[in-house]
């Protein structure tokens, strides 16, 4: 287990919580003083209430909710959505409807989940060649279907 320091803006907003032993992402609740109506093919910065505090080593990944997805076509716009170590913000959630129909976003609705993930930093050495593999430059389905 990792210690994260989780602040509340306001004494109303409901923290994240894993729903499951087994989730591996917490539930973010949008934290709005009146409902929001999030239009077919718009998008919507949605606030949480929270600020949050990581080790160095890590950062939280936004993702979309199966369910919201599945059920209503909404879903994380820049997915997934990267809080970095530094950040001491509050947390917004940039939802998009993909759907065709109105979607209204109610306050404390579980709307994306935050997941704290590792990170590897890169240093990059500049080669002449890179060491050659099977597939080569081959991309974008040269593998087949």
């Amino acid at each position: 287990m990792v210690k994260v320091l989780i602040k509340k803006l306001d004494s109303k907003v409901q923290l994240p919580k894993y729903k499951t032993d087994g989730s591996s992402g917490m539930d973010l609740m949008a934290f709005l003083e009146s409902p929001v109506n999030l239009k077919p093919q718009e998008s919507e910065l949605i606030p949480t209430g929270i600020s949050i505090a990581i080790p160095e080593d890590t950062e939280v990944q936004i993702r979309p909710r199966s369910g919201l997805a599945a059920k209503s076509n909404i879903s994380v716009l820049n997915t997934p959505g990267t809080i970095d170590s530094d950040y001491r913000g509050e947390i917004k959630i940039i939802l998009f409807n993909h759907g065709k129909e109105d979607f209204v976003i109610n306050n404390n609705d579980r709307i994306a989940q935050m997941i704290l993930m590792p990170i590897i930093k890169a240093e990059f050495e500049e080669v002449e060649n890179l060491p050659k593999t099977l597939r080569g430059s081959g991309g974008f389905g040269s593998t087949g279907k």
